[in-house]
């Protein structure tokens, strides 16, 4: 079960996918689960290692798009949780201000239901059921 893993959010989605998979393939012997456009990842030991995620589609997810490169998210925590709602309301009774709250993202997966939170410090946290 993917239950936490980072998410890096790339400008140069194709340079960054070939070089996080020659580096994970030489290194670890980690090939890609799924590559698609804007969208890769790897599992070590079969759980969720590295994902990569082009950063204008967070930007846009969480209203940032406007803001210069970078200002915008270079990485984020992503948390699969058995209830959105229920975990957003949770990190906000304990300081997370809520960046985009709990929908539907079947555009990004069949299933997906996401909400974007930041903690105190304004790190990023995906919270996603499927």
């Amino acid at each position: 079960m993917d239950a936490l893993y980072p998410r890096l959010l790339v400008r140069d989605f194709p340079a960054c996918a070939a070089f996080y998979q020659a580096v994970l393939r030489e290194l670890l012997g980690a090939e890609p689960v799924k590559v698609l456009p804007g969208y890769a990842n790897w599992d070590i030991g079969g759980e969720a290692g590295l994902v990569l995620f082009a950063r204008d589609r967070i930007a846009q997810a969480v209203g940032t798009e406007g803001l210069p490169g970078a200002a915008q998210d270079a990485a984020m925590l992503v948390m699969k949780v058995d209830d959105v709602d229920e975990a957003t309301a949770c990190l906000a009774r304990h300081g997370a201000t809520v960046a985009a709250p709990p929908q539907d993202r079947p555009d990004w997966a069949p299933n997906l239901r996401t909400a974007h939170v930041r903690d105190p410090e304004g790190n990023l946290i995906e919270l996603q059921s499927y």
